[in-house]
């Protein structure tokens, strides 16, 4: 089987984390988040994790040219080259998803699928409310969602402009959206 490279996005609350960590154990794939590969670069002392860490020490974002080179970094690793990767938080905007298109033309290899797995806004605020975090407030929730239809929406279209975009219901059963999911595949 040819190693997949798929991006996975949703709504906060969606259960993206759930099915990636599904999708993970189904397929042998790589999941690979922001989060982890900022921190992976940085805990490496790599040029770009000493920069990325700067950045985020000043609590700033890591801005669009030091991610790209950080996930270039780490679509090279032989783990993705064998086993293919699921892309989580990566790319945010239209411009990282050309870039990431480019870096796997680079590599000889094409995205499989960008999988939205699809909740809607009552049901994800109901969800992240309903998690109890400290941060989880009734605005803080609202103004996510925002920036999230804000950021994402182009990105969908951006996906499926090149037939790549999979809209996967993302209600019901646990069990029952991973079937979806992996049926997509």
């Amino acid at each position: 089987m040819t190693a997949r490279r798929i991006v996975v996005l949703g709504r906060q609350g969606a259960g993206k984390g759930t099915q990636c960590a599904r999708l993970v154990e189904e397929f042998g794939i790589v999941h690979v988040s922001t989060g982890d590969m900022l921190r992976a670069a940085v805990a490496a002392g790599t040029e770009l994790g000493k920069q990325a860490e700067a950045v985020m020490q000043a609590g700033e974002l890591v801005g669009d040219e030091l991610m790209l080179g950080i996930v270039s970094e780490r679509l090279a690793q032989d783990d993705i080259m064998e086993n293919g990767v699921l892309l989580d938080g990566y790319p945010r905007n239209a411009a990282q998803a050309d870039s990431l298109e480019a870096i796997l033309a680079e590599q000889g290899v094409e995205l499989t699928a960008a999988i939205n797995i699809d909740v809607p806004l009552e049901e994800v605020t109901q969800r992240m409310m309903a998690r109890g975090r400290e941060d989880d407030t009734p605005e803080s929730i609202a103004r996510r969602l925002e920036l999230y239809e804000e950021q994402t929406a182009p990105l969908l279209e951006w996906f499926a402009s090149r037939d790549k975009l999979v809209v996967v219901d993302g209600l019901g059963e646990e069990d029952e959206v991973f079937a979806r999911v992996s049926g997509a595949l």
